[in-house]
């Protein structure tokens, strides 16, 4: 058995077929990672989903920023934005099949010493903490529908870790590092607004995985969400999010045999111009 992490497809759906082919990914005997943000930009949201779900035990995909866009705005709490691309799955015959099964999708995956998130953790967290809390935003997404989760999830707000913190704020700032984060501040606070790759960041801030001290050091954590960054091995960090949809490339490693990876590009030309958001 094989274990086969995999970067941020975003509709890429030509693409994971593809690249699938290329490592020989067997669901019998196989398994393939997920790290989030399957919808969204690229051009077939609706057959990625359709293909992951597919999978069925084969496959884990824990959630990203733009997999809880698309449950919000199926759930009629958020519009849909200029740049979404996942208007097929909100029209499909199976649509419903497909949000319910999208929205029981973790936050963070464990297996063989290996965690597998979307974006980040803050320095304050060691990784049973990051788990327990991630259950909790878990939680509350399956709680009628995610509804009221989803509506207060938006926000930049708090920006640094208190155990102190509850309700809706508490569980604002799980979902944010999980999903959103890149950079943090001196203090260890999160920073969301910049999205660029290290080295053109405010002087301060500091890549989430490069913070002094921080608790998860040493766990070997595999994260997307990320383009700019492309893909970055240190510390015990994979970034594999390539920027498939941007015209760059989809990328897959290899876990039993580290640093095997695999990579095939953008099929069709970039399917966007960059935002990075």
């Amino acid at each position: 058995m094989a274990i086969y992490a995999i970067g941020d497809v975003q509709g890429c759906h030509d693409e994971l077929l593809a690249l699938l082919d290329k490592i020989g990914f067997d669901p019998a005997q196989d398994q393939a990672w997920f790290v989030g943000d399957l919808v969204n930009r690229g051009p077939q949201s609706l057959q990625t989903l359709r293909s992951i779900r597919a999978l069925g035990d084969a496959a884990v995909a824990v959630l990203g920023n733009h997999d809880l866009h698309l449950l919000a705005v199926a759930s009629g709490i958020s519009r849909t934005k200029h740049r979404d691309t996942f208007g097929d799955v909100l029209t499909a015959p199976d649509r419903d099949e497909l949000l319910v099964w999208l929205r029981r999708r973790p936050l963070i995956h464990e297996n063989g010493g290996f965690y597998l998130i979307h974006a980040g953790l803050p320095p304050q967290w060691d990784m049973n903490q990051a788990q327990n809390l991630a259950r909790e935003a878990e939680e509350a997404l399956q709680r009628d529908q995610g509804r009221e989760f989803l509506w207060h999830m938006y926000g930049n707000e708090p920006t640094r870790w208190d155990d102190a913190l509850t309700g809706w704020d508490r569980l604002r700032f799980i979902t944010n590092c999980l999903t959103r984060l890149r950079y943090c501040g001196p203090d260890g606070s999160m920073e969301l607004r910049h999205t660029g790759r290290p080295g053109t960041q405010t002087e301060g801030l500091m890549p989430w995985f490069e913070i002094p001290g921080r608790r998860s050091l040493g766990a070997k954590i595999i994260f997307g969400h990320w383009s700019t960054l492309g893909f970055h091995a240190s510390q015990d960090t994979w970034c594999l999010d390539t920027g498939c949809l941007w015209g760059g490339e989809l990328t897959a490693l290899r876990l039993d045999d580290l640093p095997e990876r695999f990579s095939v590009g953008n099929l069709r030309g970039r399917y966007q111009t960059p935002s990075h958001e």
